[in-house]
């Protein structure tokens, strides 16, 4: 078995996600979008892999919006791919940056959220066997709106969380996170982020491996739930 990882950036890795694919016999094959040293021009051209080659799709987050033009040479194929993996009943998973582009290729939209979410938030769950509630990171400045039959699993007062679309599932938090891609999420531009929005970097750290004995076992039921009810829709 194949999975694609749509890595965006260099620091936006599978983490969590990616060790639960590999437990369950993935071998998982990355495409790598924007590598480091255009991270600040980001306006590149990518060569999308035929999405039928692979038997799970995870797109993972971004720094960007996606409704940023310095991004469209890349994103609008990825839209199509994503289109492309669902005429194909190749189940995909979206993460943050990766859910919101599920939601506009499916007929939904993404904006600029309200307010922003930096850190350990709680969410609720219509199906915790399928988005287990409670506390998941978060670092987005958009939402989605949801695209026409998709149904919605979870929310928090900020915005939606997750939803489901055939073999498509969205969240908005970060399954992945651990407290090593954090530290580079801070040392890129990040720390000044999370300062600006109140937050103390080395607490959000300290929080991130406090988590970690909570936080690892919820991304891997997120991922067995995708793999075991979503995927097989």
């Amino acid at each position: 078995m194949r999975a694609l990882v749509i890595q965006h950036d260099h620091l936006c890795l599978p983490g969590f996600v990616g060790e639960r694919l590999r437990e369950r016999g993935f071998e998982i094959v990355v495409h790598e979008v924007v590598a480091a040293e255009h991270h600040h021009a980001p306006a590149v051209h990518s060569d999308f892999p035929d999405p039928t080659d692979f038997d799970v799709i995870v797109a993972m987050g971004a720094p960007w919006s996606a409704y940023e033009d310095s991004v469209q040479s890349w994103l609008l194929p990825e839209l199509q791919l994503l289109r492309d993996a669902d005429a194909a009943r190749v189940p995909v998973l979206g993460v943050c940056f990766g859910g919101q582009l599920l939601a506009v290729a499916h007929g939904g939209s993404v904006e600029r959220a309200e307010r922003q979410e930096l850190g350990w938030y709680e969410i609720d769950s219509d199906d915790s066997a399928l988005v287990p509630g409670g506390l998941w990171f978060e670092w987005h400045y958009d939402r989605w709106r949801l695209p026409p039959g998709a149904v919605e699993i979870s929310r928090n007062a900020s915005t939606s969380q997750a939803f489901v679309l055939g073999r498509n599932l969205a969240v908005q938090f970060h399954p992945e996170i651990d407290e090593t891609i954090l530290a580079g999420w801070l040392a890129n531009e990040g720390e000044g982020e999370v300062r600006q929005a109140g937050v103390d970097p080395e607490a959000l750290l300290a929080e991130t491996r406090e988590q970690s004995i909570h936080s690892r076992p919820r991304a891997h039921r997120l991922v067995d739930a995708f793999l075991d009810h979503v995927a097989t829709r």
